[in-house]
C-alpha cells in the first residue's frame, strides 16, 4: 500500500475548523437559504451587495481557530449558490471583487492563516445554482468549475488542500474527476484532496486521486484499508449546532462535553475532526460559538499533544468501551471518560467512574502513568498486555469530560 507523507502530515493535523460563510451569512438563515426558503435571485442579490465583512474578519478568524487549538481552516471559496469569495480573474462578475466587499477574501483568509501557523483549505462546491451551463451544458460548466479551482490552486501559495461538495446531485454524471483533480496535481502536488460522499456514503474511499474519506456528521468508524492500493486518512465534518451557516435565531448548539468527547472519538479511531462555525455576514463568529471553542482549546491544553500526533494502537477498555489509547514513539496516552469530581457531596454533584480501569492489547511494558494535568503518579499493575490503571476522580473545581493519562513504555 501507498502511503504518501503528505497524507501522513494531514492526520496529524487532528484538528480543524470548516467555516461556511458568504452572502447567505447576511440573511441569517442557513447556508442553503437561496434554495431552503425559496428565495428569488432578485432578492438574493440584496444580500451579495450587503455582503461586506469587516477588515479584520479573516485575522479574527485565524485567532480564533489558533485559540481554539485547530491546525487548520477549510473556508467555502464557493457555495453552492455559485458566488466565490475570491477574485475570478475574469471567470465571473458574481464574486467577492465585484459585491459589496470590492476585495478579494480569500487572499485576506490566506493572509490570516499564514500569519498565526494555520493551514489554509479551501472548501469549492461542484453543483451551482447560479452558473446557466450547470443544467443546460455540463461539459461547459465543467471547464469552468476546473478554471475556477485553478485560480485558487495559482494564486495563494501553498494551500492544504481542497475540500469538494455536490457530486451527489447529479449521481448519473461523468464529472470528470480526473482532469479536476489534475489540475490541483499541476499547481499543489500534496495538497490533500477530499471529495465529500455526503451522508448516505459516509467514509467510502472514491476516486483513487482523493486521499481522504469523509463522515458527515455522526461518528466515524474505523478504516478498513484491506486491499486498498493507497492509504486513505478520513476526516469527519461536524456541525456546532444543526446547521452549517450563520443562524440569527439558532439556539440550538452543542455541549462543550459533547464536543470534547466527538473530537475524541474521532480521534480514537486515527480521523481528524473538522468543526465548523457559521460567521455573520460581518465576518464575525458570535459570542456562543467563541465560547464553545475557546473552551476546547483549554481542554486540549490539558491533555498535550497527543490529541493531534497520537495515533491509534490497539488498546482498548474492558470496562468502558469509549476509553482508549493512542501512541506517539514510546509513550502511550490514555483517554478516560466520564471522571467524577471528588469532594464534599454538599458542594460538588455527585458522579461515578472513578476507580481502576482496564485496558489490554497494551504495546510493552509500563514504567510509569500520570495525568497530563497535574502532578504525581498513577498506581498501575500489569499482567502481560492487560493493564489497570487506578484512574482517581478530578479535584473540586476541576471536570475535564475525558481525562488524559500519559504512561512511558519500555
Amino acid at each position: 500500500m501507498i502511503v504518501k507523507e503528505y497524507i501522513k502530515d494531514f492526520e496529524k493535523l487532528g484538528f480543524g475548523m470548516f467555516v461556511h460563510f458568504g452572502p447567505y451569512s447576511v440573511i441569517g438563515r442557513g447556508e442553503w437559504a437561496k434554495k431552503t426558503h425559496n428565495i428569488s435571485w432578485d432578492e438574493y442579490m440584496k444580500a451579495v451587495q450587503a455582503f461586506n465583512p469587516k477588515p479584520t474578519w479573516a485575522a479574527e478568524l485565524a485567532q480564533a481557530a489558533k485559540e481554539a487549538g485547530a491546525r487548520y481552516i477549510t473556508l467555502t471559496t464557493r457555495h453552492h449558490e455559485g458566488f466565490s469569495l475570491y477574485d475570478t480573474r475574469g471567470l465571473s462578475t458574481y464574486d467577492a471583487p465585484h459585491s459589496a466587499a470590492g476585495r478579494d477574501l480569500i487572499r485576506e483568509y490566506v493572509d490570516a492563516c499564514n500569519d498565526v501557523g494555520i493551514v489554509p483549505f479551501f472548501y469549492h462546491t461542484t453543483l451551482d445554482w447560479y452558473h446557466p451551463d450547470f443544467n443546460t451544458n455540463f461539459k461547459s460548466y465543467l471547464q469552468y468549475l476546473r478554471d475556477s479551482v485553478e485560480v485558487l490552486c495559482s494564486e495563494y501559495g501553498k494551500i492544504g488542500g481542497l475540500w469538494f461538495d455536490g457530486n451527489w446531485s447529479k449521481p448519473g454524471e461523468d464529472w470528470e474527476e480526473d482532469a479536476l483533480y489534475g489540475v490541483i496535481r499541476k499547481h499543489q502536488p500534496e495538497a490533500i484532496i477530499v471529495n465529500n460522499t455526503g451522508l448516505s456514503a459516509r467514509g467510502e474511499p472514491g476516486n483513487l486521486q482523493l486521499d481522504s474519506v469523509t463522515f458527515e456528521q455522526g461518528r466515524p468508524t474505523p478504516m478498513n484499508r484491506e486491499g486498498m492500493s493507497k492509504y486513505f486518512a478520513a476526516e469527519m465534518c461536524h456541525t456546532l449546532n444543526a446547521h452549517w451557516g450563520c443562524g440569527h435565531s439558532d439556539f440550538n448548539y452543542k455541549s462543550l462535553p459533547h464536543l470534547i468527547e466527538t473530537l475524541c472519538a474521532c480521534r480514537k479511531v486515527g480521523a481528524n475532526y473538522l468543526l465548523n462555525v457559521g460567521p455573520t455576514g460581518e465576518g464575525e463568529i458570535t459570542l456562543l460559538q467563541e465560547a464553545l471553542l475557546r473552551g476546547i482549546g483549554d481542554w486540549i491544553s490539558l491533555g498535550g499533544s497527543s490529541i493531534y500526533e497520537g495515533k491509534p494502537c490497539g488498546v482498548s477498555c474492558e470496562d468502558a468501551p469509549k476509553n482508549f489509547a493512542l501512541r506517539i514513539d514510546n509513550k502511550l496516552y490514555f483517554y478516560v471518560h466520564d471522571l467524577s469530581i471528588t469532594g464534599d457531596s454538599n458542594v460538588t454533584v455527585a458522579g461515578g467512574g472513578a476507580g481502576d480501569k482496564v485496558f489490554t492489547g497494551v504495546p510493552g511494558r509500563i514504567k510509569s502513568v500520570k495525568w497530563t494535568d497535574c502532578d504525581g503518579n498513577l498506581a498501575f499493575t500489569q499482567d502481560g498486555d492487560k493493564v489497570t490503571i487506578g484512574c482517581t476522580g478530578c479535584t473540586s473545581g476541576k471536570s475535564l469530560v475525558v481525562r488524559v493519562a500519559e504512561a512511558e513504555i519500555e
